[in-house]
């Protein structure tokens, strides 16, 4: 493809993305394709011959959009926010279009500082002190590994640089709660913690950690000859957006010396909002924090902030210098190849750099406070509506909600609450996810995306009362 291809290729490719977006809100939110459909349009064995790009293009709409479940779409309310503004995509297309690889500042100088100036703009919005450091890495996943790497070795003394954990005479105990993110165990199982060394702290009625039952869990382990490692806590839990109290767990991580891991990634982007903060408060007591700005505040996937208090200790658990990156400027910049797991790094602040300057401070702010009133709204609907239940506090923008005909036994009300959500979902009218709390299902509604307006939300609601009352 010639640069003058290329130009009237993307030409097509912008027009058809904007016209999507559009019309989103025409398509059926969920995709419609049963299992195996895409795959048999796709032949078995690749080309052997280039194909025009126009034909590439036409396989848009014939292959991949019957499999597409619309994220964009404005009753979209299903998992989390993930709001790919135009901005954001435009500065992902520019990083693309660059192709640059950040392996050390002096390979794209440009990569490292705009990161740099853009992250620290983003520690500033959150309301995060000078004493935070941060880096733009793929996902909160990869974040919380991360974290949990540092934990094992400032424990350990750098048992890196000797025999590692095999030579370790405690086992290392992580802490973290059941509403904690799934990735959280992931992360503690691949950094060689053990499934039997992952303690799952008790909560409230709220879903919030037991500051107690934590101390008491420490005290045990202590007893029992382990070593406390970390305690990983949430702003924003998945499941039911809870709030685990930092302020009140924090004192106890520094009286035992353990790692102090914050997840918020959804959350962390209703800490623009100043009115917000009180949901993690003591988080400047932590080690390290996550924020996801792919999710509600509008950064195309993937971006997730990493922000540590010691650097020097993040540099030197992940740091790797052979001689071939080495450079005169070493030591006078940062090289992000040792503040996390990949040597080479995408340009990914252009996309968070974009849309910050596109929408500015306030115009994020005022999207996020829609959101948050469009939650209001509905649970005071839902609350007043006889035979429907709020199920958990609603801090954010997330409701966990129950249809309760008072005539149903447990195991029916289980079997009731799948079916009428999948008549949401299956009628393409909307999109909701369905969740366990407390042993029972329920269903999550998640308000955020970009174009959701207050009609979209009395239209989900007016949807929901339909299908839980529509006979199968």
């Amino acid at each position: 493809m010639t640069p003058e291809e290329f130009r009237q290729a993307g030409h097509a490719l912008i027009d058809w993305i904007a016209d999507y977006r559009a019309t989103v809100e025409s398509r059926p939110v969920m995709a419609q394709s049963a299992p195996g459909e895409i795959k048999a349009m796709l032949p078995p064995a690749p080309p052997k011959q280039g194909e025009p790009f126009a034909a590439i293009a036409a396989d848009i709409d014939r292959v991949v959009m019957p499999g597409i479940t619309h994220w964009q779409h404005p009753r979209f309310f299903g998992y989390f926010p993930s709001n790919g503004t135009f901005a954001s995509l435009l500065g992902d297309l520019l990083s693309s279009g660059l192709g640059v690889i950040g392996l050390a500042w002096q390979s794209s100088p440009a990569l490292t500082e705009v990161e740099e100036v853009t992250v620290d703009w983003m520690r500033q919005m959150l309301g995060l002190s000078p004493a935070w450091s941060g880096v733009l890495n793929d996902t909160a996943s990869t974040s919380s590994l991360v974290a949990l790497l540092c934990a094992r070795e400032r424990t350990t003394h750098y048992s890196l640089s000797r025999g590692g954990l095999q030579a370790e005479a405690k086992p290392l105990i992580v802490y973290t709660s059941a509403h904690s993110h799934s990735s959280v165990e992931k992360a503690a199982l691949l950094t060689g913690f053990g499934r039997e060394h992952v303690r799952m702290v008790p909560h409230d009625t709220a879903y919030a950690m037991r500051p107690y039952a934590l101390d008491a869990l420490i005290q045990a382990d202590l007893a029992a000859g382990n070593q406390p490692c970390a305690v990983v806590l949430t702003t924003g839990t998945t499941t039911s957006t809870a709030l685990d109290p930092i302020a009140a767990i924090a004192p106890i991580t520094t009286k035992h010396g353990l790692w102090l891991h914050v997840d918020a990634a959804m959350a962390g982007s209703a800490m623009i909002l100043p009115e917000c903060r009180f949901m993690w408060d003591g988080v400047e007591q932590a080690d390290s924090l996550i924020v996801n700005a792919h999710k509600w505040l509008g950064a195309v996937f993937d971006c997730t902030l990493y922000f540590v208090r010691d650097p020097e200790h993040l540099v030197r658990v992940m740091s790797t210098n052979p001689s071939y990156l080495q450079t005169a400027a070493d030591g006078r910049v940062k090289n992000y190849r040792d503040w996390g797991l990949p040597l080479g790094r995408r340009f990914r602040a252009l996309k968070l750099w974009f849309l910050i300057r596109e929408q500015g401070v306030e115009g994020l702010q005022s999207r996020l406070r829609r959101d948050l009133a469009n939650a209001e709204w509905l649970e005071g609907q839902i609350k007043a509506t006889p035979g429907w239940k709020v199920l958990a506090p609603v801090p954010l923008q997330t409701l966990c909600v129950r249809h309760e005909p008072g005539w149903l036994t447990d195991e029916a009300l289980d079997l009731h609450t799948q079916a009428w959500v999948a008549r949401v979902n299956q009628s393409g009218a909307a999109y909701l996810t369905p969740a366990m709390l407390d042993g029972r299902w329920m269903v999550r509604v998640s308000i955020g995306a970009e174009q959701t307006e207050r009609v979209h939300v009395e239209q989900l609601w007016a949807l929901m009362q339909q299908a839980a009352t529509t006979k199968s």
